[in-house]
C-alpha cells in the first residue's frame, strides 16, 4: 500500500520580527497605586455610610423616645386638666350654695356685734366674781388661814395648822406682788410660833390608856397571907411529935388570924359582884381619861387619872404585881401633856384681809370705768 506523503507541517514558518514588550517592572507600581486609592476611597465611603446610618438610627430612636415622653406628658396634662375641671365644677357648686355677698356682710356685722357683747359680758362677770384667778387664789389663802385658826382653837392640831399656814404663804408668794410683804411677814411669824410648839401625841396616849383598860379588866384581888415570924406562941414549936397543937393552930389560922403588926396595905378580899364593880369603876375612869386626852382637856384628864389611881389604891393591894404595874403606868401617864398653848393667828388673818382689800380697790375701779365706757359707746 502506498503511503501518501503528506507535507510536513513542522517546517517552521518565517517569523516576523518580534516587537519589544513593555517592561513589567515599570507597569506594576502604577497599577498598585490605582488599586490602593480605590480601596481606600471605598473604605472611606463605607465608613461614612455606616456613620451616617448609625447617626440616623440614633436620631430616629431619640425622636421616638422624645415622642413617647411628650405623649406621656400630654396624657398627664390632660388628666390634670380634667382634675382641674372637676375641682372648678365643685368650687362652682360650692359657690352656688354660698349665700350672697349682702347676707355675708350682715352675718359678719352680727358676729362682730356678738363678740363685743361677749367681751363686755366677760368684763362684768370678772367684776362680780373677783376679776381674775389670782383673786380666787387669794380668797383661798384667806380660807386656809381661817381653817388653820379653827383647827387650833377646836382641836389644837399644830401639824395641820402649820401645813395650812404654809399653803397660804405659798399662794402669796405666787402673786409676786410687793404689796403682799406685810401679810407674808405676819405669816412667817405665825409659822415660827407654830414650829416652836410640840404637838402632843393624843393618839398614842389614847392607845396606852386603852391597853391599861384591858389590864384593869383582868385584875384579881390578892388574898393576904399570914406569915409566922416566930412572934406567936405556937411559932416556937420545933415540928416534932409534940407539935400537935401547932398543926391544929395552923389549920385554925386559915380562918382566924391574929396579927398585932398588921400592915395598912392589906385590903379586904374582893370577890364576885364587888370585884366586878371595882373593875367597872376603874375602866370608866380610864375611859374618861381617854376622852379628855383626845379632846385636849387637861383638867378632866388629870381628874380621871387621879380617880383611877384612887380606885386602884383603895381596892387592891400594893403587893399585887398587876396593880403595882398599873399604878406605875398611871403615874407616868399623868405627867404627859394633853394640851398646848396654841399661837393666835388673828394678826396674820387681818394682814391678809387688808392686803385683799387694798388689791381689790384699784382693780374694781378700773373695771367699772371700762364697763361705763363700753355702755356709753353702745349708746347712740
Amino acid at each position: 500500500m502506498s503511503e501518501t506523503v503528506l507535507p510536513k507541517d513542522d517546517v517552521e514558518p518565517v517569523l516576523a520580527k518580534p516587537e519589544p514588550l513593555p517592561d513589567p517592572a515599570q507597569k506594576e507600581p502604577s497599577s498598585r497605586r490605582g488599586s490602593n486609592g480605590l480601596a481606600i476611597l471605598a473604605l472611606l465611603l463605607g465608613a461614612a455610610g455606616v456613620a451616617v446610618g448609625g447617626w440616623s438610627v440614633w436620631q430616629l430612636r431619640a425622636m421616638q423616645s422624645s415622642h413617647q415622653q411628650q405623649s406621656g406628658q400630654l396624657e398627664d396634662i390632660g388628666s390634670q386638666t380634667r382634675i382641674l375641671q372637676q375641682s372648678e365644677q365643685q368650687l362652682a357648686a360650692r359657690l352656688a350654695q354660698l349665700p350672697p355677698a349682702q347676707e355675708l356682710e350682715d352675718r359678719r356685722r352680727l358676729v362682730t356685734q356678738l363678740q363685743g357683747d361677749q367681751q363686755r359680758l366677760s368684763q362684768r362677770v370678772e367684776t362680780v366674781l373677783g376679776a381674775s384667778r389670782k383673786d380666787w387664789r387669794l380668797a383661798e389663802a384667806e380660807h386656809l388661814l381661817r381653817l388653820a385658826s379653827l383647827r387650833l382653837s377646836a382641836l389644837q392640831d399644830i401639824n395641820s395648822a402649820k401645813a395650812l399656814v404654809q399653803g397660804a404663804d405659798e399662794i402669796l408668794r405666787e402673786q409676786d406682788d410687793p404689796g403682799a410683804f406685810g401679810a407674808r411677814e405676819q405669816l412667817a411669824k405665825s409659822l415660827a410660833a407654830l414650829q416652836s410648839v410640840d404637838q402632843p401625841d393624843r393618839t398614842g396616849l389614847f392607845l396606852q390608856l386603852a391597853a391599861l383598860r384591858d389590864q384593869a379588866a383582868q385584875l384579881n384581888a390578892l388574898a393576904p397571907e399570914y406569915k409566922d415570924k416566930g412572934e406567936s406562941l405556937f411559932g416556937l414549936t420545933d415540928g416534932t411529935e409534940d407539935s400537935y397543937w401547932a398543926t391544929w393552930w395552923d389549920k385554925i389560922s386559915q380562918y382566924i388570924r391574929i396579927d398585932f403588926h398588921a400592915d395598912k396595905n392589906i385590903r379586904p378580899l374582893l370577890a364576885g359582884q364587888s370585884l366586878t364593880q371595882v373593875r367597872l369603876a376603874l375602866s370608866l375612869a380610864l375611859e374618861q381619861a381617854q376622852w379628855a386626852a383626845l379632846n385636849g382637856e387637861p383638867e378632866v384628864y388629870a381628874k380621871a387619872v387621879t380617880e383611877a389611881r384612887s380606885v386602884l389604891d383603895a381596892n387592891f393591894n400594893k403587893d399585887n404585881p398587876q396593880s403595882k404595874m398599873l399604878g406605875e403606868r398611871l403615874d407616868e401617864l399623868a405627867k404627859m401633856p394633853v394640851s398646848v398653848v396654841t399661837p393666835d393667828l388673828t394678826q396674820s388673818l387681818s394682814a391678809v384681809q387688808a392686803y385683799l382689800e387694798q388689791r381689790h380697790k384699784p382693780v374694781g375701779g378700773a373695771l367699772d370705768k371700762q364697763a361705763d365706757g363700753a355702755q356709753s359707746g353702745n349708746q347712740p
